[in-house]
């Protein structure tokens, strides 16, 4: 018997154990899309811009809507993060309102009219210096962005919603609360 296993370990040992299986890390999902931003104002929403198509606040920390397209892809309660244009020839203000951003949870809806897009809500009282050194919104700021990636970090069931851009980076960075789809 001591044969037997002596002769087993020396296989085992030359021919390696098996290697541990990897868990295959799931792929999260990202689309090419342009970025544009909007504020909730009437001009800029339906007739209540303190409700987002979801029926969530319209919180300019941590909203975004996408283009009716989009809907299987990106459904409301979808966590996103984007990535600045692919372009360095793209004139648009992203650099300049990046920080502003940050993660964002799909909870409203644009018009039909647009394709392949991600409005991001901003809040309409800050003033940013544009390239021209005048003070504008920072919707207006960050302008028409095309070629950029939203990427799916997660997603928020129900009205579990957070409240600021830290709480919603939190949730991401702990992982535990998001169901994946």
């Amino acid at each position: 018997m001591t044969v037997l296993g002596a002769l087993m370990g020396f296989l085992l040992l030359s021919h390696g154990a098996p290697a541990p299986s990897k868990a295959a890390t799931p792929s999260l999902p990202s689309y090419a899309v342009t970025l544009t931003a909007y504020n909730a104002v009437p001009e800029q929403t339906d007739g209540n811009p303190f409700e987002t198509a979801s029926g969530a606040y319209s919180n300019p920390e941590i909203v975004a809507a996408r283009s009716q397209d989009l809907a299987d892809e990106l459904p409301f309660g979808t966590i996103i993060e984007l990535d600045g244009p692919a372009s360095a020839q793209n004139n648009c203000g992203y650099s300049v309102v990046a920080a502003r951003i940050g993660y964002r949870v799909i909870e409203d809806t644009m018009n039909a009219r647009y394709t392949s897009r991600v409005d991001v809500l901003l809040d309409a009282k800050e003033d940013y210096t544009a390239a021209n050194k005048e003070m504008k919104n920072a919707a207006e700021v960050l302008g028409v962005c095309k070629g950029m990636t939203v990427r799916v970090v997660g997603h928020i069931e129900g009205n579990r919603l957070p409240k600021t851009q830290a709480a919603l980076a939190a949730l991401v960075a702990g992982g535990a609360t998001l169901a994946l789809k």
